[in-house]
């Protein structure tokens, strides 16, 4: 009755993934994503389940082979237009396609409320939740762009309304670019910030700037104080919101508060374009209070909005390879606090 088969055309696609057929609209499983992980060296597939003739969902799969071991990777996938009925039909098509490609065990992350009858309906077809924390942004904080500055700033706390103002007042240039000298100073401070926060970097923000630019879904915005980049951040524009994916500043200019005035900025561009909401990515759960992320959580919700969450991160074990995976990824997890 169902069936998978590839999607080759983007128009088809596109189309689908941004319809009302579906709840969410996730750039992770977009057709730039996949061109994306196409770029850095990776095997994708772009299944399309179908009913006969009729395209009922779509997911980006994404062959990961790394020492730690090998998996099937549906990030924010799969997207089904009813995805309680079609599930099982989903699973049972994708299983045998992931162990035809030789992988350990398939991750999905579904952007579904992590409720009773969700849990139930994964548990049910013997998925767990995978070792690792807070994986694409499980937790996430969102505000509505929709709104007015006057209540957008009414909405902020106090003393984050007071340092967009007083950013507002200093020499900082806030810019917008998707030129590579300007990602190539974002890099640097990126990999400085990564180490300040104990983070493993992210790779491929090169090729996610110019891909998505190049379908004018990204800017890098730069804050510059001195005529020097002290903070930075990638943002993806899809669907109707705007994404606060990648993010660096200096630490020698942490009383210079530029990325209170870049987040602003940023916000303002999500307004031209047309967005609805503006999400700040990942934030620490609130019963988490001494997670390393603590601080850039506190920095984060001064803009107000709302938080969101998302079922964890699920793995369907294919083989007893994935057992060493679990193992290497939840001492990863264990050594950073998380």
């Amino acid at each position: 009755m169902y069936r998978i088969e590839e999607i080759t055309d983007k128009n088809t696609w596109e189309n689908f993934l941004l319809s009302e057929k579906v709840p969410t609209h996730p750039f992770f499983q977009s057709w730039s994503w996949g061109q994306v992980q196409k770029a850095l060296g990776h095997e994708i597939h772009r299944f399309g389940f179908y009913k006969k003739k009729d395209l009922l969902g779509v997911c980006l799969a994404v062959v990961v082979r790394a020492r730690r071991g090998c998996y099937l990777h549906l990030r924010h996938g799969p997207l089904l237009s009813d995805f309680p009925n079609q599930f099982d039909s989903f699973l049972s098509q994708i299983t045998p396609i992931a162990k035809r490609l030789r992988v350990d065990f398939i991750r999905l992350s579904p952007q579904l409320e992590p409720d009773e009858v969700s849990i139930a309906l994964l548990k049910k077809h013997g998925l767990r939740n995978a070792p690792v924390h807070n994986m694409d942004a499980e937790n996430s904080l969102v505000l509505d762009v929709t709104e007015s500055d006057e209540t957008l700033f009414s909405n902020m706390r106090k003393s984050t309304r007071y340092l967009v103002r007083k950013a507002k007042n200093m020499p900082i240039e806030i810019t917008k670019t998707v030129s590579d000298p300007d990602l190539s100073a974002f890099l640097n401070l990126y990999r400085i910030t990564s180490k300040r926060h104990k983070f493993v970097p992210h790779r491929g923000m090169k090729e996610e700037l110019a891909i998505f630019g190049a379908d004018n879904q990204a800017l890098l915005f730069l804050a510059k104080y001195e005529k020097k980049i002290i903070a930075g951040a990638l943002v993806i524009f899809y669907g109707k919101q705007a994404v606060y994916h990648h993010a660096a500043s200096d630490d020698i200019y942490r009383d210079i508060p530029a990325p209170y005035l870049l987040q602003w900025e940023i916000i303002q561009e999500a307004k031209r374009r047309g967005m609805s909401e503006y999400n700040f990515w990942g934030v620490v759960p609130e019963n988490k209070p001494k997670h390393p992320w603590q601080g850039l959580t506190m920095f984060k919700t001064g803009f107000g909005g709302k938080r969101v969450n998302y079922i964890h991160a699920q793995d369907l074990p294919l083989s007893t390879s994935y057992w060493k995976t679990h193992m290497i990824e939840t001492l990863w997890r264990i050594r950073r606090g998380y």
